[in-house]
């Protein structure tokens, strides 16, 4: 048995790109920074790692439309290799996380009202709110399983904090 999985919880470095394929398949790309603090001799240090994230199809265009530069992403994926020529003709191989899924962690902008769509959610207010296909909500988070309704009424969340960490999948 193997398995390939990579759990990254980090900020989105870019804005996703969202590109479509020869095929007419979609494909968005963006990169996270995972920070890690930890305390060498007397000094708390801090190093950043970057990751290139690719989504493809319909989580792609939702990637698309919600990662932004700086928001706090969850992103469930494997590691793939990626083979390319770089400018000067040499052959190179990066690594990149294929994403299976991608939680936005943090909310949504603000509305014109200078309400966030989390705000309207806890107070049960009608908007667009991302829904499972079977009804169920996404606790505040939206994700890249879950496709937009047109218009529902939700329930309260509880969702204030983006980076209350509760209401992830394990």
């Amino acid at each position: 048995m193997s398995l390939n999985q990579i759990l990254l919880i980090g900020n989105a470095g870019r804005d996703a790109e969202l590109r479509y394929t020869q095929n007419g398949v979609a494909v968005a790309n963006f990169s996270i920074a995972v920070n890690r603090r930890y305390q060498s001799r007397d000094e708390l240090r801090e190093e950043t790692e970057w990751f290139n994230v690719a989504a493809w199809d319909q989580r792609a265009e939702f990637v698309a439309e919600r990662v932004k530069r700086g928001s706090r992403v969850f992103v469930d994926g494997r590691l793939s290799t990626r083979e390319y020529t770089a400018g000067n003709g040499e052959p190179r191989t990066s690594l990149e996380v294929t994403a299976n899924r991608v939680i936005v962690l943090t909310p949504r902008e603000t509305s014109p009202e200078g309400q966030t769509d989390a705000g309207r959610q806890r107070r049960g207010e009608e908007q667009a709110p991302a829904t499972h296909t079977n009804g169920r909500s996404t606790n505040g988070h939206v994700t890249s399983e879950y496709a937009p309704a047109t218009t529902a009424t939700q329930e309260s969340s509880g969702y204030d904090d983006p980076n209350d960490l509760e209401n992830l999948p394990w």
